[in-house]
């Protein structure tokens, strides 16, 4: 089994910088792609940043150039630097995985929430 635990929300005032943390554990094979997403309430879960596992990444237009994803592979880690926040960047942050276990698969942590005030 694969579990995944995000880390590093708080609350945060507007231009301020947080950096969110996952980590994933369990039998792990290989972690493909890993990515961050976000949702609101009454919104759909979007994508906020994407790494492959050999470190190229895409970003959604509404974060380049404020936000940055990277990965530490033999942590089985993702990482967020959100910098410059703004109050729309308040939503449940949720990272995901495409983890190689005994077969594949997407999975997904907990969330953690991120609030910036304005």
């Amino acid at each position: 089994q694969v579990r995944l635990v995000e880390s590093g929300g708080g609350l945060v005032q507007a231009g301020g910088s947080l950096r969110l943390s996952c980590a994933a554990s369990g039998t792990i094979f290989r972690i493909n792609d890993m990515a961050w997403h976000r949702q609101t309430p009454g919104k759909q879960r979007e994508l906020v940043a994407l790494i492959t596992r050999g470190g190229s990444t895409n970003y959604a237009d509404s974060v380049k150039g404020r936000f940055t994803i990277s990965r530490d592979n033999a942590k089985n880690t993702v990482y967020l630097q959100m910098n410059s926040l703004k109050p729309e960047d308040t939503a449940a942050y949720y990272c995901n995985a495409d983890v190689s276990t005994l077969s594949r698969g997407i999975y997904w942590g907990q969330g953690t929430q991120v609030t910036v005030s304005s």
